[in-house]
């Protein structure tokens, strides 16, 4: 069947309470105005306000307090209004949500699931539209103990999000604004997928492009004008970030020898870097030359519509990046 991205998170959160009673939603506007975004349209209606939960704006708050409900046996379900608003709750998510299982020497599990709207959206401005969810995803990666989800498209979303709330370990979990209204098959009935495994979107032989969340759509877009010249581009979805299936990326460039990597995060140190370092220790002999990263501009997301559009990776830029690693003009 066919859904919005929207649709599907709707689903997959709407199966697992319906599922499990210990599970439950909390976060603000997400019960009486049903989400910033309508992920949780018709919840407060089917579970009630004890498991459709409205709280302040108070991240710090109500991220605590979720993760203390998470180690007393509940499976808190934690909606970010944006993700650039879970800096202020990053001490409970890196020194509680991540720490607490090991820390106890397991006996203690975080099963959390924090998720919500990252990823430049139109003319937000620079805290509120701009790159910052995917220089967090680099920072939420860097924290032994968490696991980092970024779907690209309404299947994945699903299927991720499910297996995500039934996971013992505290999952950050990425939607990016701009993918909300998008539309895509969803398989019928129940399914999951697998953290930790990527995707191979498109099948290629001449270079392998890796991109994520709504960067994958670009990476798909820039494949179909590379073919118009007959160079075949392989893209890649890791779907997970952490874990990292590194395993099918290599796979796919030592078969490609080239790689582009794709991500809408800021360039210094972003998490491109990471993906980058990790491959050049697995096949470095089989790359035919450097591995390229197309990034956003090293600014403040501005407002203005056309700066905007000329800070966040596009086709172009893309198709420019290919044609560089294969030393074509």
């Amino acid at each position: 069947m066919t859904l919005t991205y929207r649709e599907a998170l709707n689903q997959a959160l709407r199966e697992e309470m319906r599922r499990d009673e210990k599970v439950f939603l909390i976060g603000e506007d997400v019960a009486y105005y049903q989400g910033a975004f309508k992920v949780s349209k018709g919840f407060l209606e089917e579970f009630g306000p004890r498991r459709v939960v409205d709280t302040p704006i108070t991240e710090l708050g109500f991220t605590g307090l979720a993760i203390g409900a998470a180690m007393a046996g509940l499976h808190p379900v934690v909606e970010m209004m944006t993700f650039n608003f879970a800096i202020l709750a990053m001490d409970q998510i890196v020194n509680n949500a991540a720490k607490i299982r090991y820390m106890s020497g397991g006996q203690i599990s975080v099963p959390i699931v924090i998720r919500g709207p990252g990823s430049a959206a139109h003319q937000l401005g620079a805290q509120h539209s701009q790159s910052l969810e995917a220089s967090l995803e680099a920072w939420f990666c860097d924290v032994p103990g968490l696991m980092v989800v970024a779907p690209s498209s309404p299947r994945d979303a699903k299927g991720l999000l499910k297996t995500a709330i039934r996971e013992s370990n505290p999952v950050i979990f990425i939607e990016a604004q701009l993918l909300y209204p998008t539309k895509g098959e969803v398989d019928e009935g129940e399914y999951l997928l697998p953290l930790g495994v990527a995707d191979i979107k498109r099948a290629g032989t001449d270079v392998t492009l890796i991109a994520y969340s709504k960067m994958l759509s670009i990476a798909l877009q820039a494949a179909e004008v590379l073919a118009k010249d007959g160079i075949q581009a392989e893209v890649v979805d890791p779907r997970t970030l952490r874990p990292l299936d590194l395993n099918t990326l290599a796979a796919s460039v030592k078969k490609t020898g080239k790689a582009v990597i794709i991500e809408d995060g800021w360039p210094f140190a972003g998490l491109g870097a990471q993906i980058a370092e990790s491959l050049y220790t697995r096949v470095f002999d089989y790359l035919d030359g450097p591995i390229v990263r197309v990034t956003a501009r090293d600014v403040p997301m501005p407002y203005a519509r056309n700066l905007e559009d000329a800070v966040i990776p596009d086709v172009k830029r893309v198709v420019a990046a290919v044609r560089t690693v294969l030393y074509k003009k």
